[in-house]
């Protein structure tokens, strides 16, 4: 008898029209267009396809942390394992994805440690990843890791990994202990990005307050729960009056950047129809939504009416390439950009690498 694990193995899910995902759903495959391979050409014209959303993990991090390595190192997804990089074989995903850069970085693990500690953990990625990048430049670059508990600390790290180490910004989670990236306290971590003119890759970190309506089936911390945290995050910098504190801040917000795009218009009414909810002191520039425009949002949402909808919000020069490997969410970030009609060659060009060869100061 052929088991579940034989008929995934094989590859006879993909090809044969539906598949299983662990909820114990059947889920119809959607008919796929021939896979992109590289080179990756648009309008006859050669594209670097760079993924901003790509994730990694150093056993010596690991080591600094105890028994709590495995725990926080290894989320229960399928193909975590691959997050300790062997080059030769993520180059070879990479090239099967279609991807010639990935832009690494490491989802925050480290915000609820000492400072000793967590500075620690911290400059060992950063030199690490740093190793990793120049060991191969045109295919790795990196978002620094930060002690944001500790933002003076956080502050020297930044500048330590962008002018010393050759790295591109860095990854942030969604809050630090539920205390909001538009608290005042963080402002010095914020001016010190805008002045470097690097990014900050905002990566959420799930809900655990909603932990209890959370649980049950469908990983709902990961699929409700991680959008949501972005989706808060943004809005507080928004409405708190954080990008107009820092109008040269560069953000960019996994996922899509959670709800907060396919929901921007009810951002506009809000305080219009409930002034008492807001804060007379503080007076917006702009419409809320005016401010998605200045924010860079992934791709992984999965589909290209997802992408269309993303981008008549935000713009197209808003957007680039996601893919959250070496968790399986989107084996094939290019596809979706491609199969988007609505979207001009020049558009597709922008995200699938162009926009992010400026973000990142690398050769388009």
């Amino acid at each position: 008898m052929t088991t579940r694990r034989d008929f995934l193995k094989t590859g006879a899910a993909a090809a044969g029209g539906i598949v299983f995902c662990s909820c114990g759903l059947p889920r119809g495959a959607r008919a796929q267009p021939a896979r992109q391979t590289l080179p990756v050409m648009v309008g006859g014209k050669r594209v670097k396809s760079i993924d901003v959303h790509c994730h990694c993990h150093f056993h010596e991090a690991g080591a600094l942390l105890g028994a709590d390595a495995a725990r926080l190192q290894l989320p229960p997804v399928n193909g975590a394992e691959e997050a300790f990089i062997a080059i030769d074989k993520r180059l070879a995903v990479m090239d099967s994805q279609a991807i010639d850069m990935e832009v690494l970085s490491i989802n925050p693990f480290w915000y609820d440690r000492d400072r000793d500690l967590a500075g620690q953990i911290v400059k060992l990625q950063n030199e690490k990843l740093a190793e990793l990048c120049a060991s191969k430049p045109d295919r790795f670059a990196a978002f620094a890791s930060l002690t944001l508990q500790a933002p003076d600390l956080a502050v020297e790290e930044l500048e330590t990994a962008v002018k010393k180490q050759g790295l591109k910004g860095a990854a942030i989670g969604d809050s630090v202990h539920g205390v909001e990236f538009s608290d005042p306290k963080f402002h010095p971590v914020w001016a010190k990005a805008e002045e470097l003119a690097v990014p900050l890759f905002i990566h959420p970190q799930g809900m655990p307050e909603l932990s209890k309506r959370l649980a049950g089936n469908g990983w709902l911390a990961n699929t409700i729960g991680n959008p949501l945290g972005t989706t808060i995050a943004l809005s507080h910098l928004i409405f708190e009056g954080t990008f107009d504190r820092f109008p040269g801040l560069k953000v960019i917000a996994a996922h899509g950047g959670g709800y907060l795009a396919s929901y921007a218009d009810r951002s506009d009414h809000a305080c219009l129809v409930g002034p008492k909810g807001c804060n007379p002191d503080i007076k917006l520039k702009k419409a809320p939504t005016e401010y998605l425009k200045q924010i860079y949002f992934d791709s992984l949402i999965f589909t290209p009416e997802a992408i269309r909808h993303l981008v008549a919000q935000v713009g197209a020069s808003q957007v680039v390439i996601g893919s959250d490997y070496p968790y399986p969410w989107e084996m094939h970030p290019v596809d979706p950009i491609l199969a988007t009609t609505t979207l001009s060659d020049d558009e597709k060009a922008d995200i699938i690498g162009r926009t992010a060869a400026k973000l990142f100061n690398v050769s388009a």
